[in-house]
């Protein structure tokens, strides 16, 4: 089958070369010429995934038309706020049928919607997917053990998209829990930030563990509001990233949150999702009456208006209640 994978970063440069192993004809398209030389010609991603030998059989391309011709499935890994205008430019050169799988975590900031609905709302003709799951992008590039979901509304094509994408050494479950699938990947995000902070600002293990175990209850509850399954938020592409996302420097938005409670500059960071999912999180968080003071105070952390310290001191003198409350 052909796969044709739409975005040339370190993550986009990883499906595509996962999908090459598991025997798909794949297309990747990047936006830079400079990259696509570099890949071409020297097998490397340098700005992305500098030190890393790409399989030489892996081509890519800046002709965005040419990459989807005859394509059969399209991976969407363009970041969550430029999905919307990556799927603009496919409107007429993806044939109707062709499932486009999200392979971004996050919700739209200007109007809160989830990315498959930016999918049905510009390619109506298009089944969405999503792929999350943990997996840092460095090692699936080096071939290395992970698994991920595949989620799609209709259980058949989830299936078949898992046995798709699915490599040796890269294993797809299946899930018709799109909501839940999305919820869980955008919402850690924000909770990876905060798992950050609390290390930057040096305020230990027992922290940490408590910020990520309250804020799953958070990402639970809200998820809860859209409808998501609780065993969905409880698989890989929610409480398995979650577990990921929270401890380690390697994810954007822990690495974010690091420096954020280091008080160090955040000007020139590398994107993070999380910094843009943070408000709009808050907002739906707020306007449904869901308790979400982690949420809350990671959206204050970012527009400055609030310290980790006071943040600290917020959340330990919230009113006590029982833990399933």
């Amino acid at each position: 089958m052909k796969v044709a994978v739409l975005g040339g970063g370190a993550w986009g440069t990883a499906l595509a070369l996962t999908s090459l192993r598991g025997g798909n004809a794949t297309t990747f398209w990047m936006r830079d010429a400079d990259a696509v030389r570099a890949l071409n010609e020297r097998h490397e991603n340098p700005g992305y995934l500098p030190g890393i030998a790409l399989d030489a059989e892996l081509a890519a391309t800046d002709d965005l038309d040419a990459a989807l011709v005859g394509a059969e499935c399209v991976l969407a890994v363009a970041p969550a706020q430029a999905l919307r205008e990556v799927a603009s430019r496919l409107v007429g050169s993806i044939r109707p049928g062709v499932p486009v799988v999200i392979c971004a975590k996050g919700i739209e900031r200007s109007s809160g919607k989830r990315l498959s609905e930016i999918i049905r709302e510009i390619l109506p003709d298009n089944p969405p997917a999503a792929l999350s799951g943990p997996s840092f992008a460095t090692d699936v590039a080096r071939g290395l053990p992970t698994a991920v979901t595949v989620a799609a509304e209709d259980a058949e094509l989830a299936a078949t998209l898992a046995r798709l994408l699915s490599a040796p050494q890269f294993r797809c479950y299946s899930s018709d829990d799109l909501v839940g699938v999305e919820i869980g990947g955008a919402l850690k995000n924000v909770l990876a930030i905060a798992a950050g902070a609390v290390v930057g600002a040096g305020l230990g293990a027992s922290a940490q563990a408590a910020l990520v175990t309250r804020g799953f209850v958070e990402l639970r509850r809200i998820g809860a509001s859209f409808g998501a399954r609780p065993e969905t938020l409880m698989g890989l592409s929610g409480l398995g990233d979650l577990v990921l996302t929270c401890g380690s420097a390697q994810s954007r938005n822990f690495a974010y949150g690091l420096a954020l409670g280091r008080g160090d500059s955040l000007v020139g960071m590398k994107l993070a999702e999380g910094v843009a999912t943070a408000g709009i999180a808050a907002t739906i968080a707020a306007d449904r009456g869901i308790r979400a003071p982690i949420t809350d105070a990671v959206d204050r952390m970012l527009a400055g208006t609030l310290t980790i310290d006071r943040a600290v001191g917020e959340l330990l003198s919230r009113p006590l209640r029982a833990e399933d409350d």
